[in-house]
């Protein structure tokens, strides 16, 4: 790779890397903040979704910004918000300032995925390398951010522990702002120009609702259907996870050391593989196909998961990596289905609606999960869980009759 590459792939993992770090680290802390602050599931998940849905709704926007602006600025923002908003939970006084400062991560962190895509496509010239280099930045994050949270909380506080989660954000923020790379390497190195490289392509709000039209009456309204459905899901069983499995594992003689929190990031470790399978399928081809066996797990884990997690140590350890790796599997073959649902030229609004989808709408699963918790039981959650996946499969299974349906006339 070029020395531009290596620039542009430094700072987009560093700040994939963190933006999941921080995703998914705040589950850990809620465990905390549920007994200090004594509020409801139902309130605190509530809060959460209002952050985690500000994560999703700025992605279109944000798209847009990073065509007009160019990424550097975006990502520089997006950090350095992360870093101000972990400060701010680490000097919360109560729940409200907490529901405050998820609002600011939320803001911040929309920005990331459209401005550090946008960056890679354009600067880098090798850009299947940089982009596998960039996903396995953010897999270390979704699994190592919340262990290394775990571990600091055996030792510290938790409002020491965000104001340590704060300090890389804020360094790499600096380090964002000098570094020095060309933003449009790959545009210039290329033989034809595309639509998604000019500027001025999102600035005609004309163009922008004909494209939104174009695709909504396509397959992908569907496929975004699904994604919402997989946004739900993940979101739903994620958010709460930490504080049930609270209840369920039990270690003899360590109950300071709190094992649900270390299962929990191993569960997200073990997802590391699920992305990588889910990366061959998608390789294979048939890619509905392989979607919808995907939530077929899902739906059975969702019927499964809780009582066998009540069984003992075993069946929850062994219950929660199939987990860590069918929730984790679905993700590179919606992503593949969003591209091969789409016209070229309406690319970038497509993946700006889709994560909309997964991280804006999906963020309600973090809301409905703490009202199901809070009227009803586990049981309950994980049956309406197994709902959105039992749906998500009927989906992609009707997307996969409807390709061979056209490929045999």
């Amino acid at each position: 790779m070029s020395s531009n590459d290596r620039a542009i792939i430094a700072l987009t993992s560093l700040g994939h890397g963190m933006v999941h770090t921080y995703e998914l680290s705040i589950p850990i802390l809620m465990t905390l903040w549920l007994t200090e602050f004594g509020t409801s599931t139902a309130l605190l998940g509530a809060l959460v979704s209002v952050g985690y849905g500000l994560y999703g709704v700025g992605a279109l926007p944000a798209g847009i910004l990073a065509d007009r602006w160019g990424s550097r600025r975006l990502i520089v923002a997006c950090l350095a918000g992360m870093g101000a908003s972990f400060l701010m939970l680490s000097l919360a006084p109560g729940l409200w300032t907490i529901g405050a400062a998820l609002v600011l991560w939320g803001l911040a962190a929309s920005i990331y995925h459209p401005a550090g895509l946008t960056l890679i496509s354009r600067g880098v010239v090798q850009r299947g390398k940089g982009l596998a280099l960039h996903g396995m930045a953010g897999n270390a994050g979704i699994a190592l951010g919340p262990f290394c949270t775990a571990l600091l909380l055996l030792v510290v506080d938790w409002r020491v522990v965000a104001a340590c989660l704060a300090l890389p954000a804020l360094a790499a923020t600096g380090y964002a702002a000098q570094a020095s790379f060309n933003e449009t390497a790959a545009d210039a190195s290329s033989q034809v120009a595309t639509t998604a490289s000019s500027p001025a392509a999102p600035a005609s709000a004309t163009q922008l609702w004909t494209h939104t039209r174009v695709l909504f009456a396509s397959g992908f309204a569907i496929v975004f259907g699904i994604v919402i459905l997989s946004g739900l899901y993940y979101r739903g069983i994620l958010t709460f996870l930490p504080n049930l499995l609270e209840d369920v594992f039990v270690l003899d003689g360590a109950v300071d050391l709190d094992p649900s929190r270390y299962v929990y990031a191993a569960l997200l470790m073990v997802g590391m593989a699920g992305q990588y399978l889910g990366g061959w399928l998608t390789d294979q081809g048939r890619t509905e196909w392989a979607l919808a066996g995907g939530f077929v797990l899902l739906t059975v884990l969702g019927i499964a998961f809780w009582p066998l997690a009540q069984m003992g140590t075993a069946p929850l350890l062994a219950v929660s990596a199939v987990l860590g790796v069918a929730l984790f599997m679905v993700q590179p073959l919606y992503q593949a289905m969003v591209a091969e649902y789409t016209p070229s030229e309406a690319r970038g609004l497509s993946y700006g609606f889709t994560y909309l989808g997964v991280f804006g709408v999906g963020a309600l699963g973090a809301g409905i999960a703490g009202s199901i918790l809070y009227w009803s039981t586990p049981l309950v959650l994980f049956a309406v869980l197994a709902g959105f996946a039992g749906l998500g499969a009927v989906g992609s299974a009707y997307l996969a009759y409807q390709r061979r349906h056209m490929i045999a006339t």
